[in-house]
């Protein structure tokens, strides 16, 4: 990627660095700890969270919200402990995708085709409530059109309501680690 003057955006990283955890960026050295920490980072190729805070910390934090990369973490915190300087690059890449939500960069659709957020197929859903019980986040509820309904704000993608629906009525898509894996 090609850095130039006028991409740098840094109310962007005032932004970023607003939201808990995010505020320790600037302390990165780029060290690698995080990197060598992380397992999304053995195999999706683009993914570095040095790069990634790196790139927040130089005003790059708007380019990030626009790319599928954040999204490849997995959200482990692996990064966290192993850190020198306590920099907890799991919430900077958490605060580029909450700043990407609210500024409407990724909508439901681009988060159900990156993998991130399972969905029901109404016509095939029979309200058994198996996905309510399951989900260990409260991500799914029978709205009154009598189907299931998985909000966005607490689906974590972790596929156990996909796993468990008997009627097959919820999917979710491969995320971009479990593309790579395969």
């Amino acid at each position: 990627m090609m850095i130039s003057a006028n991409k740098l955006d840094n109310t962007a990283t005032d932004k970023i660095m607003a939201h808990e955890g995010a505020d320790t960026l600037r302390a990165c050295y780029t060290c690698g700890s995080c990197s060598s920490a992380c397992p999304v980072e053995k195999v999706v190729d683009e993914f570095d969270p040095r790069k990634i805070v790196h790139m927040v910390g130089l005003g790059l934090g708007s380019e990030l919200m626009a790319s599928d990369i954040i999204w490849a973490c997995s959200q482990c915190q692996s990064c966290i402990p192993v850190c020198p300087q306590n920099v907890r690059c799991a919430d900077v890449i958490k605060a580029l995708r909450d700043e990407a939500v609210q500024s409407g960069l990724v909508d439901e659709e681009r988060r159900k085709a990156l993998g991130l957020l399972a969905y029901v197929d109404p016509g095939k859903c029979v309200a058994c409530l198996t996905c309510v019980r399951v989900c260990p986040f409260g991500a799914p509820r029978i709205i009154k059109e009598g189907y299931a309904f998985i909000d966005p704000n607490y689906c974590k993608a972790c596929g156990i309501c996909v796993k468990d629906c008997p009627a097959e009525a919820i999917t979710l898509k491969p995320s971009l680690e479990a593309k790579e894996v395969r």
